[in-house]
């Protein structure tokens, strides 16, 4: 992509709400590579989805060959931004911070080759004289308090300290300071921290008589009302170990039609016309859900590989009744994960198990006369082929992937069996 097209491309895609003149900065883009930055909050040792905006604005810009850095706030983590938030965030221990900061890294460099700077490089010598001196006295207490998320804290609850009201300074002297080391010369992120970043661009103004830029991007919220990135069971995690691939591929296949078109935009690398047209093939047949599934597949990809996408595609498959035939190893480990698994010495399989036994076994049933009655009903599955009273039992020629059987229940009861191989 040529360096004067990535503008265009945010632009198409609905990622600019503010700038300070995109004029201006189209016509700085098309002279040549630019520095920017985009921060994180490192409150948790893995970012989560709605950080995925900002790691693909960041690749974005690096595929259209700029330098793009992420900003990790070691410094201002430690303080807290007001912005969106009701309540002053707990104060980060340096053990805690420094762990986040390493998970942090890891995923930025696997997402998008981008860089990890730490605020705390420059902040940590930092006099306070000096701070009051050279970035305080060029902001006002009135610009401070022009601000929505410090008015509104000042006004409600117990206030804000000035420990969390000193974060705007913080961040402007972020931007200084990259605009000094490294010549940066933009930064982005989401629309809350307009007043922020605005911040930064007037402090570099005023000290190095410099003009540089600023771009924000919507927050993104669902068409059903509700605060995107949150699932029934909390925040949407970019860690395979705080939210699975399988439960990350089935957010966005369950994300409301009127969402997809937008989403396709935001969050996958692929061109705009490319994701025009999927949602137009959307839009004209939706209850096929084509959108969602693409949209899945490729946020899947991007965050975990092409293989973690097609396990976790193929295993929601599976839990919608598709037959488990020659399905790799993968495919079940990643419904290790989401359903009740027990294990299973295999050499019980030699002689066959009776089907009532192995679902009373495993709880599937509450007892045997549970599983004899589903069973009489018809409501008893093995690999999600129907089991019939007075058929085979159990066997060996049942496993799947050489070690897994999958019992069910009726229609949404799932339960995977593991063999174990006798030890030697």
């Amino acid at each position: 992509m040529p360096p004067m097209d990535v503008l265009a491309d945010l632009v198409a895609r609905g990622l600019v709400q503010d700038s300070t003149d995109l004029d201006a900065l189209g016509a700085r883009l098309a002279g040549g590579p630019i520095t920017l930055y985009w921060g994180c909050d490192p409150t948790a040792e893995s970012l989560h989805i709605g950080n995925l905006i900002g790691i693909l604005v960041l690749r974005r810009f690096a595929e259209a060959g700029h330098s793009p850095l992420a900003l990790a706030g070691g410094a201002t983590g430690m303080i807290g931004d007001p912005s969106g938030k009701s309540d002053e965030r707990n104060l980060l221990e340096p053990d805690v911070l420094a762990r986040n900061l390493a998970g942090i890294a890891e995923q930025l460099g696997r997402l998008s080759g981008v860089p990890l700077v730490d605020n705390r490089e420059w902040t940590a010598e930092v006099r306070l004289l000096d701070f009051l001196r050279d970035t305080g006295k060029h902001v006002t207490v009135n610009q401070m308090t022009a601000k929505e998320s410090v008015r509104a804290r000042m006004a409600d609850g117990d206030g804000i300290s000035y420990t969390e009201f000193s974060y705007m300074l913080l961040q402007a002297h972020d931007y200084l300071s990259l605009h000094r080391s490294r010549g940066c010369e933009l930064q982005v992120g989401g629309s809350d921290q307009w007043g922020n970043i605005t911040m930064g661009v007037d402090l570099i103004r005023k000290v190095a008589g410099a003009q540089v830029h600023a771009v924000t991007w919507p927050l993104l919220t669902r068409s059903d009302g509700k605060k995107f990135g949150k699932s029934a069971d909390g925040s949407v995690w970019l860690s395979a170990e705080r939210t699975s691939p399988y439960q990350l591929h089935q957010y966005f296949v369950q994300v409301p039609d009127a969402d997809v078109r937008r989403m396709l935009l935001w969050f996958t690398m692929l061109p705009v016309e490319t994701c025009q047209a999927l949602a137009d093939e959307h839009a004209a047949e939706p209850a096929a859900r084509r959108g969602q599934r693409r949209l899945a597949r490729e946020v899947t990809a991007l965050v975990h590989g092409e293989a973690a996408a097609a396990s976790a595609e193929a295993a929601a498959a599976v839990l919608f009744g598709a037959e488990p035939e020659g399905l790799p190893g993968e495919v079940f480990e990643a419904l290790e994960t989401e359903i009740a698994t027990t294990e299973l010495a295999e050499e019980r399989l030699a002689a066959g198990i009776d089907p009532v036994e192995l679902f009373a076994e495993v709880g599937v049933a509450s007892s045997r006369g549970d599983a004899r009655r589903a069973l009489d009903q018809g409501s008893l599955y093995l690999n999600n082929r129907r089991l019939a009273p007075g058929g085979d039992p159990v066997g060996r020629a049942d496993l799947r992937a050489g070690r897994y059987l999958l019992l069910r229940k009726g229609k949404r009861t799932y339960h995977l069996v593991r063999t174990r191989s006798p030890r030697v």
